[in-house]
């Protein structure tokens, strides 16, 4: 689990990254990232709509971008706040899929 210092928790803020962000798409998820200051850690917010699967399903796939997002927190610089939303492929793709797919995201977003 993502520590609350890295998690977005405000849907206003949520919906603030969405719009103001970069964004970076692929099959699986859409990425949207916003600088802030480089003194903030890094956040992370997850959206998933019902259209991704059922309630057992949406679960796996916010666990697993959850589980990318603390991966990539030992990389990434400070100063972001990301906001992913999954699309309903995810739901089919394998945590190795994903795992390529975001680091393609998280590397296109740090340019």
């Amino acid at each position: 689990m993502l520590a609350r210092d890295h998690r977005i928790v405000s849907g206003t803020h949520l919906r603030l990254v969405q719009r103001r962000g970069v964004r970076f798409a692929n099959p699986c998820f859409v990425m949207n990232t916003l600088v802030t200051t480089p003194d903030s850690p890094a956040r992370y917010g997850f959206v998933v709509a019902k259209s991704v699967g059922g309630a057992v399903v949406r679960n796996k796939v916010k666990r697993r971008l959850r589980a990318l997002a603390a991966l990539s927190l030992v990389d990434q610089d400070s100063g972001r706040d990301v906001v992913v939303r999954a699309l309903p492929p995810a739901a089919h793709a394998s945590f190795e899929d994903l795992k390529v797919l975001w680091d393609i995201a998280i590397k296109k977003s740090q340019r």
